[in-house]
């Protein structure tokens, strides 16, 4: 066994084990926090509590203007970030065929010329949020280890794909194509090392947010508050 079938067999089952089971843990130990139930009345012509948290978590998406052009720029480059990984990650076709082998599910891939385009996009973003911790004084003191490591590990999937981006995608999915072993199992590893830090760092917000999003948007609703 050399390293590439260690990265699709036990370094994959494991990696989304910890992944499938750490997420679990994280979501149980967040749905088991002590509730305090609420004494108060509604305001008159306050909105369902179902109203109020999707409205939270739909008024969450975009800064306050009073944030200033700061915040709206790192929403944009935030989103930057989002979309150009969505790109890469489901819209590749050896990716789809990925998901394919280990779910069964299957869609129609994207053009190979999105895909350099939406990886240096997702990089460059990434590279500048790391350039705004570093440089802006509140960004910097509330920056701890977590941040440091979410980054790397999100970083390196996205370097060790791009490396490997040199054959058009139907030429990799050929039968008769020649697998770079050593490369494709240093990709792998990188997304598996992603997997496993998932549920312990701050790449879990991905589920979290809809959470605390949601519970703002109920008190807020529930005190007849509706931000827009």
């Amino acid at each position: 066994m050399d390293l590439l079938d260690f990265a699709r067999g036990p370094g994959l089952i494991g990696a989304v084990a910890v992944f499938v089971l750490g997420t679990a843990w994280r979501l149980a130990g967040v749905l088991r926090l002590p509730r305090m139930s609420d004494r108060s009345s509604s305001r008159e012509g306050a909105p369902s509590n179902a109203a109020g948290a999707w409205h939270g978590i739909v008024r969450g998406m975009w800064p306050r203007r009073e944030f200033g052009s700061a915040a709206g720029f790192a929403a944009v480059n935030g989103y930057v970030f989002h979309i150009g990984l969505a790109l890469v990650f489901f819209g590749y076709a050896p990716h789809i065929a990925f998901i394919h082998r280990l779910t069964g599910l299957w869609w129609p891939a994207l053009p190979d010329a999105v895909m350099p385009l939406a990886g240096a996009a997702t990089i460059v973003s990434l590279l500048i949020a790391l350039a705004a911790r570093l440089t802006d004084p509140v960004l910097k003191s509330i920056s701890r280890a977590d941040d440091t490591i979410t980054w790397t590990v999100t970083l390196l999937p996205l370097i060790t794909g791009m490396a490997v981006l040199a054959e058009p995608s139907a030429a990799v999915l050929s039968p008769a194509h020649t697998v770079y072993r050593g490369p494709l199992a240093v990709h792998l590893l990188s997304l598996e090392l992603l997997l496993v830090w998932f549920p312990f760092g701050k790449l879990m917000h991905a589920v979290l947010f809809a959470f605390s999003r949601g519970a703002t948007g109920m008190r807020f609703s529930h005190r007849g508050v509706w931000t827009n």
